[in-house]
């Protein structure tokens, strides 16, 4: 299926009956350790992970799905996406801020993001202004019709919020809160007073028990020392991105910087597809730089396919492969950006492929992680334990004496069953 025309999720591979098996089995999928196992599933945690072939004989499943050549990794998770201008960018003229265009907007690029693997996501949503809250109540009604098949939080992002036009900003992102914001969060390089507008999220997200979630091009040292010293210590925590400035500082300057923001228990999420929230891109945050001071890193989409980003393709595996392509990770490293360091800055218990843990799981084919970030193309996603999306790729080439002759491989027409 073409990736722009996301489709509802398959249907149960199990005979009719309840919406939900008791348990589902995953069968002869391959760890990251080289190990091909069986992986039980129920109640939306894993209940056992045992070798190839054990676990069929000890229980009966509701659900078998084959994962043999498949590679069984813990789902990514989306830190940083824009819902309500996501798939804009070919419209003619204004971008629609119909509640209704920006819900049907959102729902999709969730859904598209959900095929890619990634079962949670955090989208950025502009309040105050014109609009005041109705983007924010379409993506929050978004949420609700995604339920079941990813988990989507909102970070409310007011304009101004120092001055007298800032009064009103700050009302609309406390209402924000209250309408179902669970983050708080904006530009504070666009207000006349920065280190005014952090102080007002910080009081809010304080009032709250929120966590804060700012976009900042980290070119000022002097500013984010600033906001270290304000945010640090404030729990549940405070994420930064894209930061893409901060590579461009001395590196003298940039290290300083990073120790600061790693003191501070401050995360930063960077953007190596691309930039965000209408803003030429400026390069990505120096991860390494980051990751050797201490700092969480983790990586996220930023524009899906909107005036920032019209090619945004929303995949956090891309993402994975740009941080081992580009920025001199190992492809572990770059998956922990998308996966377990992206589960912590969202706030979300760790995922393993281990007997207790969320049933939170992306299967790709490729024997390797270093392969499946190269040729990701088939996917099947588990969100709470069931599939809930799955992408096939088939690729065939015409019959040649050469092919025959050298004994290249073909893939074939497997099924994941």
């Amino acid at each position: 299926m073409p990736d722009s025309q996301p489709q509802p999720p398959p249907p149960p591979s199990s005979p009719p009956g309840p919406a939900e098996p008791s348990s589902l089995l995953l069968c002869g999928a391959r760890l990251t350790d080289g190990r091909t196992v069986d992986v039980r599933l129920g109640e939306g945690r894993i209940e056992a992970v045992g070798t190839a072939g054990s676990l069929g004989r000890t229980r009966a499943c509701g659900a078998r799905v084959d994962l043999r050549g498949y590679l069984l990794l813990p789902a990514p998770a989306e830190p940083h996406a824009h819902a309500d201008t996501a798939l804009s960018a070919d419209t003619e003229g204004p971008v629609s801020s119909a509640p209704q265009d920006v819900q049907r907007r959102a729902t999709e690029a969730a859904l598209l993001q959900l095929g890619h693997g990634a079962t949670a996501l955090r989208a950025h949503v502009r309040v105050g202004d014109v609009q005041g809250l109705s983007a924010l109540a379409a993506v929050l009604q978004a949420r609700r019709a995604l339920r079941g098949l990813a988990e989507l939080t909102t970070v409310a992002m007011p304009r101004v919020l120092t001055g007298v036009a800032g009064a009103d900003g700050l009302a609309v992102l406390r209402d924000a809160v209250k309408m179902g914001a669970s983050v708080v969060g904006g530009r504070p390089d666009l207000d006349p007073d920065p280190a005014g507008y952090v102080e007002a999220v910080l009081e809010v997200a304080s009032e709250h028990g929120c966590s804060v979630d700012l976009h900042t091009d980290a070119g000022d040292p002097a500013r984010l020392a600033r906001l270290a010293a304000m945010a640090g210590g404030l729990r549940p925590g405070v994420t930064l991105s894209p930061c893409g400035d901060l590579g461009n500082l001395p590196s003298e300057v940039a290290s300083r910087t990073a120790d600061q923001l790693a003191a501070a228990g401050i995360a930063v999420v960077c953007l190596p597809q691309g930039g965000c929230c209408g803003v030429e891109r400026r390069g990505t945050a120096p991860v390494r730089l980051l990751r050797a001071a201490g700092v969480r890193v983790a990586a996220g989409s930023g524009a899906l396919r909107d005036v920032s980003n019209p090619v945004g393709r929303g995949d956090p595996l891309e993402a994975a492969f740009l941080l081992a392509s580009r920025h001199g990770l190992s492809p572990e490293e770059a998956y922990d950006a998308v996966s377990s360091s992206a589960r912590v800055v969202l706030g979300l218990p760790e995922v393993r492929v281990e007997a207790g843990f969320p049933a939170e799981l992306l299967a790709v084919r490729g024997d390797g992680l270093a392969g499946a970030l190269s040729l990701a193309y088939s996917r099947v996603v588990v969100h709470r334990g069931r599939v809930v999306a799955r992408t096939s790729a088939v690729r065939e080439y015409c019959s040649s004496a050469a092919s025959v002759e050298l004994g290249l491989p073909r893939q074939g027409r497997g099924q994941v069953h």
